[in-house]
């Protein structure tokens, strides 16, 4: 079967251009070419995909020297081949220097296939080196900012905390039709957009908690259709082609949820004037040596999320930016730049990859690979949220964001509550110490001034083995971290039911 090959062809002369495809048929090539002898007829066609260059070295009012230099400043990674009658060694030395990868006399054209052909391996040689390059530096670049995201997540989400806490606290002390309860709803809801925020931060870094389940993807995007309608307007026609007999995959379905959103959002804001917007699902075996496959994903079968538009498409520049946190082409105030960040970190947590396609005036197809997962996916399960009751209890908290401290302190107070409070690891286990035979509950921050929340609750535990404890971070594995050790865990930032919640159920499982 004959090999594809876009060949550009710098050549004042039809017939030498025309011997060079036949002898490129010959040698097995299927060949697309054409033919320029002018600067201007190379700058019309220098937007096309070319394989390989092959130029004559003197033209009738243009030359072979300056249709390389054109090339080369588009940056326009292909073969380069001089084809021509005159040039002497000098001349093809010099030519080589500036950029030419070689070049054929024309009393010598046996040389002419074998060269093409050595110089296309090397041109895709040098292709795959320069992704693996770009994906080194991209995965450099991620960890970089990833380690930076979850310091920023943790210390907003001591601060959306006590915000979300504050509101909720001065809600309930005033009518509920009042203006200044409205105005407390505001902030609440604000404060839970902010905390959103966040979490996007987390899943680029990739420190997210997620809780995987067998699902089924055609299951998700059906549930999910009508509110994605919703999301992208009527004048987006949407359609899904889900694959029959689609495999399971092992995966948090809020998350992969938030991934299709996201996808179907980029979609709809690259659709400005309404377009198609598909929604695919397939099942995908890759092998090794897949150019699909990147980074450290394994071959084998996956399971394919792919949302297609019909929108403005993108260039290469642009496709290596935009995983990029806070890099947005919308205006400002548009958008905050994280969802497709957002939408790599969840995927990478998976195990998965994306593939994008695209390019200007011609639509994006973005797809998502999750590895596939074996037997049949689960029904998810109905969560029932508990009534909030108090109690009279006395509580330990120690926490050292001063914000965060008096917020819990006066939500549990709140609900009946004795507290004692503590401002570092050392503070909490004198007052422990001090009121060991009242306290019956610890809430204690992770990481504290002086001596952290678990080696606290260790020196704690010496006098009261049997006390329970509910940890809280801003730090999500922090949180996976203890709750692998089977310890209650309360992440920020909690709203005050929720801390009231947790609290009640953690002392009525405790041994009496």
């Amino acid at each position: 079967m004959a090999t594809p090959l876009r060949v550009l062809l710098i050549e004042d002369s039809e017939a030498d251009a025309e011997l060079v495809v036949r002898l490129l048929r010959t040698g097995g090539y299927e060949v697309e070419s054409r033919r320029v002898d002018s600067a201007s007829g190379l700058t019309e066609c220098l937007d096309a995909a070319w394989d390989i260059a092959i130029s004559d070295y003197v033209m009738p009012g243009f030359s072979g020297l300056a249709a390389l230099a054109m090339i080369r400043e588009r940056s326009l990674d292909i073969p380069f081949l001089f084809v021509s009658g005159t040039m002497g060694e000098e001349t093809a030395v010099n030519a080589i220097r500036m950029g030419a990868h070689d070049y054929i006399m024309k009393d010598h054209m046996a040389r002419l296939v074998p060269t093409i052909r050595r110089e296309l391996e090397q041109a895709a040689l040098r292709t795959e080196r320069k992704q693996i390059e770009l994906r080194m530096r991209q995965l450099e670049r991620f960890e970089a900012l990833g380690k930076l995201a979850g310091g920023i997540a943790h210390d907003f989400n001591n601060v959306i905390g006590a915000i979300m806490g504050w509101a909720g606290l001065g809600g309930r002390d005033i009518p509920g039709d009042s203006p200044a309860a409205e105005s407390f709803r505001q902030i609440e809801q604000q404060a839970t957009r902010a905390a959103g925020l966040t979490r996007q931060l987390l899943a680029f870094a990739r420190r997210q908690v997620i809780h995987p389940s067998t699902i089924d993807l055609n299951h998700l995007v059906g549930e999910t259709a009508e509110l994605l309608q919703q999301l992208i307007g009527e004048g987006i026609h949407m359609t899904l082609q889900l694959a029959a007999n689609l495999r399971a995959t092992q995966a948090d379905s809020g998350q992969i949820e938030q991934v299709l959103m996201n996808l179907c959002v980029n979609a709809r804001d690259a659709m400005p004037h309404g377009g198609n917007l598909t929604i695919e699902t397939r099942n995908v075996l890759l092998e090794a040596g897949d150019p699909r496959l990147s980074g450290d994903c394994r071959p084998g079968p996956y399971v394919a999320l792919s949302v297609s538009d019909s929108g403005i498409g993108m260039d290469a520049a642009t496709i290596e930016q935009i995983f990029d946190p806070f890099f947005t082409t919308k205006e400002v105030g548009q958008g905050t730049g994280l969802g497709l960040a957002t939408t790599l970190g969840i995927v990478k947590q998976h195990d998965g990859f994306i593939v994008v396609q695209s390019r200007p005036n011609e639509g994006s197809q973005f797809h998502v690979y999750l590895p596939a997962a074996a037997g049949e996916a689960l029904p998810e399960p109905v969560a029932i949220e508990a009534a909030v009751r108090g109690g009279s209890e006395t509580i330990l908290v120690a926490e050292d964001h001063d914000g965060i401290l008096r917020m819990a302190c006066a939500v549990l107070r709140s609900f009946g509550y004795r507290v004692v409070a503590a401002q570092d690891g050392e503070e909490a286990v004198r007052a422990f110490e001090q009121n060991r035979d009242e306290v019956s509950l610890a809430l204690m921050d992770m990481v504290m001034p002086k001596m952290h929340g678990p080696e606290a609750y260790e020196e704690i535990r010496r006098c009261q083995p049997r006390l329970p404890v509910i940890f809280t971070s801003g730090y999500p594995e922090e949180n996976a971290a203890m709750a692998a050790c089977n310890a209650a865990v309360l992440p920020k930032p909690y709203p005050p039911k929720a801390l009231a919640r947790k609290v009640r159920e953690v002392l009525d499982a405790a041994p009496q």
